[in-house]
């Protein structure tokens, strides 16, 4: 199977009352890990990459793994760029084969914003590409991404319905109180779904992006915390409100973090009981085999797009 867009899965998506996974990948383990989990439950799956995941790896060996993923699984998998923050890189990945990317322009002015995200539209359109945009700044770290809890701001249902018909996006992502990496709350966890229950109303059928999502899953930190780690405090989103985002009109939930945390937290356990091995198989393999779990429990309790191939 070709890689294909996320526009039919959304579609779904949306009509079903579920949400694709889009989990960022950044080697080899990582990506098995995802696409084993998801043939197993069958599902359809957005591997994400973003600008720090390319200089890692480098893009040609990303996708040489995504396409031995799809040999591997035959899964529908669209290949998705995370957080793009200029019209170059963009570009690069969709001429370098990417289905999907996103253009996240939301540091700059409404106008700026509109101005960059259509300039992506009409350059990815031409080529059977699709394209996310952004209203609205989340806080938080990671990668790239560096938006102080100062200068976030929750997005703006007033302006979404001329963002959409001005710049041609084929979904949007926006800020109800999610946030990147692993410290997203310092009280009592809480999204604005009334903000995104307003957003849908203006924006009917349309496709709604959730990025820092991840749950940061407490087995996980305590791992790295009981094995030399210092995490006090890291609380995510819980599964239950994001089971609910997928119920309304969220079609895509970014997760991220959670994949780093089972697989840095299954790595510090396994040398504290076996400080004598060094075969990077031997240590890989049990972190290869919890993001696969991680992976699966996410679809069927969170998502809900198992079975649905």
């Amino acid at each position: 199977m070709p890689l294909v867009t996320s526009t039919e899965m959304f579609k779904k998506a949306y009509e079903g009352g579920y949400a694709i996974g889009a989990f960022n990948v950044n080697n080899m383990e990582i990506v098995q890990g995802i696409t084993e989990a998801a043939k197993e439950v069958n599902s359809p799956l957005i591997l994400q990459v973003s600008a720090g995941a390319r200089k890692y790896a480098k893009h040609v060996y990303l996708m040489k793994l995504i396409e031995a993923a799809i040999e591997d699984t035959d899964l529908p998998i669209c290949v998705h760029l995370d957080h793009g923050d200029s019209f170059d890189i963009c570009k690069s990945c969709i001429d370098g084969g990417f289905t999907s990317v996103m253009i996240d322009g939301s540091k700059y002015s409404f106008e700026e914003n509109i101005e960059l995200t259509k300039k992506v539209v009409d350059y990815a359109h031409a080529r059977g590409v699709v394209v996310e945009g952004e209203l609205g700044k989340l806080a938080g770290i990671e990668d790239d991404v560096n938006v102080s809890d100062e200068d976030a701001q929750f997005t703006n249902p007033a302006e979404v319905e001329e963002f959409v018909t001005r710049t041609g996006v084929d979904s949007l992502a926006i800020a109800i109180g999610t946030s990147h990496g692993a410290f997203k709350f310092k009280g009592t966890p809480r999204l604005r779904f009334d903000i995104l229950e307003e957003v849908s109303k203006r924006l009917p059928n349309f496709p709604i992006v959730l990025h820092g999502a991840s749950s940061v899953i407490p087995e996980y930190v305590e791992m790295i915390n009981a094995n030399g780690g210092n995490m006090p405090g890291a609380q995510g989103v819980p599964e239950d409100m994001l089971r609910q985002a997928a119920r309304m009109a969220v079609c895509k939930i970014n997760i991220d973090s959670d994949l780093r945390l089972a697989m840095t937290g299954t790595i510090r356990k396994y040398f504290a009981e076996n400080p004598e091995h060094f075969d990077p198989r031997q240590y890989l393999s049990p972190a290869r085999a919890n993001i696969k779990e991680l992976v699966k429990h996410k679809i069927v309790h969170v998502l809900g797009s198992n079975d649905k191939i």
